[in-house]
């Protein structure tokens, strides 16, 4: 028999909704086949039979959000599903002689006065249960705010119920018009003591409506990733000793060969070619050089990695996610721009798989593509350095003592300095530079 459990979706996940099995207890399936779906605040995917065989219990049911590592359910090997439970004895009717002596008892005990019928109370109309899975961060919001998820309208895919949803409904909720006040008369007074009460009445006032202030702040919750990516950023500042070095770097050549190269890439490859993976490339060809800068730390102990794993930054709505590019030293601009573009739509889409967010070894993220010149990023961990990359632009520039326009960037390196010397930070990034500057390699 094999548990089948809840997969560990990234080092800041801890807990994962099964939204959909796609077989039942009995079927059979192979190994690697999509067994069900789950949903984080990062991603949602299918995942794998770990074996082939009979899925022979089903523990979790959809809907049901549990910790990564619990199982969910079972495959057996042998090809048989689980036997079902056995069923509850059935109730043992009284015998005739029992039967007899109930009746006499009755007959021998005088009546009790008939007690009026007890009023039933009446049934409050069932709640609406939601249609679709919750994710953790849903329900999260609805607790926190004490929201009424049947009174909330879905509008992912079944009607599933999303973070947007709920805060939209939270938004109509304090836009809504402030319920009437009751009028004075309508309000029992208390009854005055008799000495009071023979005071004369004075005459009514009619009640002045005070203007309600106008609300300066909204507060809301973090979502769930805001939170574990607070948690992550704080741990890295807490762990590692930050020292960001900045380069400017001439791009001059490698924008000369994308304008070249541009509109038959996107003919042939149906995406554009953009900076990041002449960056990603360069930086592969340093990290070759100075392996400890693709490396992180253990203790007292360093870790080189033999593989150069890149992750790549990329932005989402609410935050942020780092999928990975595997073997990156083994793939051309080429290959470096498809792996980006295709880990950055499925990131966006909530597709990602566990394994493409996890291992690795060395991060870049591209600032310049929403115009930064140059920024300070923090370290992934438990990596133990970070390239930024900037805008690029068009600049003037002093060649050969005359005045030239060149495209130019500004490349951040950050890195720990419990490992890594301000040297060689230097002498990394000053190798990022030179294969920029010197760029020979064609795209196509």
């Amino acid at each position: 028999m094999t548990d089948v459990v809840m997969p560990q979706m990234g080092e800041s996940i801890v807990e994962g909704t099964l939204t959909k099995w796609l077989k039942k207890a009995g079927d059979t399936v192979e190994r690697d086949e999509p067994l069900f779906e789950i949903s984080t605040d990062k991603v949602d995917t299918e995942i794998p039979a770990p074996a082939a065989g009979v899925l022979a219990e089903v523990l979790v049911q959809e809907g049901q959000t549990v910790g990564v590592n619990a199982i969910v359910g079972r495959i057996n090997e042998g090809g048989e599903a689980a036997a079902p439970a056995a069923a509850a004895p059935a109730k043992e009717e009284p015998t005739e002689a029992v039967r007899h002596e109930a009746q006499v008892t009755r007959m021998e005990t005088p009546a009790a006065p008939a007690a009026a019928p007890p009023v039933a109370p009446q049934e409050a109309p069932a709640a609406k249960e939601p249609a679709g899975p919750l994710s953790p961060l849903v329900r999260k919001m609805a607790r926190e705010n004490n929201v009424d998820l049947s009174a909330v309208t879905g509008t992912g895919a079944g009607g599933r119920i999303t973070k947007d949803d709920v805060e939209s409904f939270l938004k109509q909720k304090q836009g809504g018009a402030a319920a009437p006040a009751a009028p004075v008369a309508a309000v029992a007074a208390p009854q005055a003591p008799a000495a009071v009460a023979q005071a004369p009445v004075a005459t009514p006032v009619a009640p002045i409506t005070q203007p309600q202030p106008t609300a300066k702040t909204r507060v809301e919750p973090m979502s769930n990733m805001r939170l574990k990516i607070a948690e992550h950023m704080v741990m890295s500042k807490r762990v590692s000793a930050h020292v960001t070095t900045v380069h400017r770097v001439d791009m001059t050549r490698v924008a000369k060969m994308r304008a070249k190269h541009k509109e038959d890439f996107a003919a042939r490859y149906g995406m554009s070619l953009t900076f990041l993976p002449f960056v990603a490339r360069a930086a592969v060809e340093a990290l070759r050089t100075y392996p400890i800068v693709n490396a992180s730390i253990d203790g007292t102990n360093i870790i080189y990695h033999n593989e150069i794993n890149l992750g790549i930054a990329v932005a989402l709505d609410g935050g942020l996610i780092v999928p990975v590019i595997r073997n990156a030293d083994e793939k051309n601009v080429l290959g470096l721009q498809r792996a980006i573009v295709d880990l950055a739509s499925r990131a966006r889409a909530k597709q990602l798989k566990p394994d493409e967010i996890q291992g690795g070894t060395f991060s870049i993220t591209n600032f310049g593509s929403f115009g930064s010149v140059f920024a300070t990023p923090v370290i992934n961990q438990p990596q133990v350095a970070i390239l930024g990359v900037g805008t690029v632009e068009k600049v003037p520039v002093v060649v050969d003592d005359a005045i030239a326009i060149r495209s130019q960037c500004f490349l951040a390196l950050t890195f720990d300095h419990r490992l890594i010397d301000g040297a060689l930070g230097d002498q990394f990034t000053g190798k990022v530079k030179a294969v920029l500057e010197s760029w020979s390699e064609d795209v196509l």
